[in-house]
């Protein structure tokens, strides 16, 4: 029989069920459990967080996933690689070390720390070394906004993760990787692939960016004839059945409801594809023009055909930046005339802002019910039976932003009239955490791995 390795998605972003690592640990056959935490704005976050305490900056739930899957790794032999690792990979691991030793398996724990990808404390070396970091869409250069910067991270492709697997590690913690080098090392590993078998690890990429957002490919989130996904409440999380000639199949556990067809697939497929000619990796592009797909059975898909070639020279970037203050205020307004209300409630606010000399980037507002989703594409609208108003501002000035959550509440009495749906007190301001992304030469970038033994 053909060899086959089964890489479990357990996770699609920090935030998702809490059950599914647990389900795809217990619910049947698996070698690898793959988990994905980060998001772009994730790491900001998380910077923010060991700001205030250096034991944090880490995904704090990889740790109650670790302990509800613990046995599947200490007894069953399931590896497990995320990148909850975020900007401290060293806490994570040491946070799991300990969950571990509580659990009384962590003789049975062997732990691989990928670092490298946090550029921040190297910022201003490589400015001065003529890397300019420059904005990917608009070319401006991070010296314009260097100091307000969060957070840098490089995206890591698959070989530090196979270095730590191939060192005995059970559980790899990672900071900044791409989302499909957490499932294509697992294959790299156990098949050998070489590293110029571009077809190879471009089906390994497209096996991770596939089951990469969890159940999103198994039902979740699905458009295709969605009334018909069956028992969501129990929705199966993907698998990937990989081979070693790089085709693969995608399917969940038996007795878990959702639904893998080449549909769902197809629908993920396309999530933040970006050219489908070349999909970008550290480790290889794919083509996604290539990929083929085909019923294998009930909640089976086969994918097979994919090429790929040499990667560029190049690593993605991702920066957070302080970019100003936010608030946000919303008030509910009844039938009749319910968005004839809700426009003369937003006209006052930005009368009255006006009349007060405030200055915002931006002030932003949506009528909720009736245009939020679609603008001015919603067409005409009737005389719907309520409106949320949604009006928030941004802008540089913390204490402009802080006069303007004052501007909400009075609208109760001396607004429109039918108003409702004022809880929670005064608009909070937040501060607004904004996205740089950027390109850094590969050679400047060095990963490191160590090994946190029992």
């Amino acid at each position: 029989m053909t060899r086959v390795v089964r890489v479990a998605s357990g996770q699609g972003f920090w935030g998702d069920w809490l059950e599914a690592p647990r389900r795809q640990a217990d619910g049947g056959p698996i070698d690898y459990l793959m988990l994905d935490y980060l998001a772009e704005v994730t790491m900001s976050i998380l910077q923010k967080q060991k700001e205030r305490d250096p034991s944090l900056g880490y995904a704090r739930d990889f740790i109650g996933a670790m302990e509800s899957v613990f046995p599947a790794v200490a007894q069953r032999g399931v590896r497990v690689v995320a990148n909850a690792g975020g900007v401290n990979p060293a806490a994570c691991a040491t946070a799991v070390r300990q969950a571990a030793r509580t659990a009384g398996v962590s003789p049975n724990v062997r732990i691989g720390v990928v670092t490298g990808d946090d550029l921040l404390p190297r910022i201003d070396a490589l400015l001065d070394d003529g890397h300019a970091l420059a904005n990917m869409e608009t070319g401006e250069p991070l010296s314009t906004i260097r100091d307000r910067v969060l957070s840098a991270n490089a995206y890591l492709g698959a070989p530090p993760i196979v270095d730590a697997l191939r060192r005995g590690a059970n559980v790899v913690v990672t900071g900044r990787s791409t989302d499909t080098a957490l499932t294509m090392a697992p294959l790299l590993r156990e098949f050998g692939w070489r590293l110029d078998d571009w077809d190879k690890l471009a089906a390994g990429i497209v096996a991770g960016h596939i089951i990469e957002c969890g159940a999103q490919c198994s039902g979740g989130n699905c458009l295709y004839d969605w009334r018909t996904i069956p028992d969501l409440a129990n929705v199966g999380y993907p698998i990937v059945e990989g081979h070693e000639d790089g085709t693969f199949v995608i399917y969940k556990h038996p007795n878990t409801g959702g639904r893998i067809d080449v549909h769902s697939v197809t629908e993920q497929l396309v999530y933040e594809m970006g050219d489908p000619h070349s999909y970008i990796t550290p480790d290889v592009i794919a083509d996604f023009t290539t990929i083929r797909l085909e019923s294998a059975g009930p909640d089976r898909v086969r994918v097979f055909g994919i090429t790929g070639r040499a990667p560029t020279d190049k690593l993605k970037v991702s920066i957070a930046y302080r970019a100003g203050f936010k608030a946000l205020g919303t008030l509910v307004y009844a039938w009749p005339d319910a968005m004839d209300k809700a426009r003369l409630a937003d006209r006052v606010v930005r009368e009255r802002l006006d009349r007060l000399g405030l200055q915002f980037e931006t002030i932003h507002t949506e009528f909720l019910g009736a245009s939020a989703t679609h603008g001015a594409l919603a067409g005409a609208v009737g005389d719907v039976p309520e409106v949320q108003l949604r009006i928030g501002v941004r802008g540089p000035d913390r204490k402009a932003v802080e006069r303007f959550t004052r501007e909400i509440a009075p609208l109760v009495l001396n607004g429109p009239p039918s108003v409702t749906g004022f809880a929670g007190g005064r608009p909070k301001v937040e501060e607004v955490v904004a996205y740089w992304p950027a390109l850094i030469d590969k050679r400047v970038v060095t990963p490191v791995v160590t090994m946190d033994e029992p």
